[in-house]
């Protein structure tokens, strides 16, 4: 985190840079960009959370029982993933 010796350092900077008229300006525009950068953000991660409940809510149940034992789902049907709960079950009642 900056200290007020580094802060106070960067306000006479910019003031000798760009002059007092304009840091005002400067300020709005920096303002306006950190708001549009956080709109977005915010956006985008409820987009992902809307994705990421469709998916689940596409699942079966027993996709859902299978991902929930370690079991990959991709490109398998609902019964091999049965077969496979089942072969998993066993293993470890034994």
């Amino acid at each position: 985190m900056l200290g007020t010796q580094e802060i106070l350092f960067i306000v006479v900077v910019a003031l000798l840079l760009f002059g007092a008229a304009k840091i005002p300006e400067l300020a709005r525009s920096l303002g306006k960009s950190i708001g549009e950068f956080k709109k977005a953000q915010r956006e985008s991660e409820s987009e992902l959370k809307e994705l990421e409940e469709e998916r689940s809510v596409e699942l079966s149940k027993t996709q859902k029982t299978a991902l929930n034992m370690g079991i990959s789902i991709e490109g398998k049907s609902d019964e091999e993933l049965l077969d496979e709960i089942e072969e998993k079950s066993a293993e470890e009642s034994s």
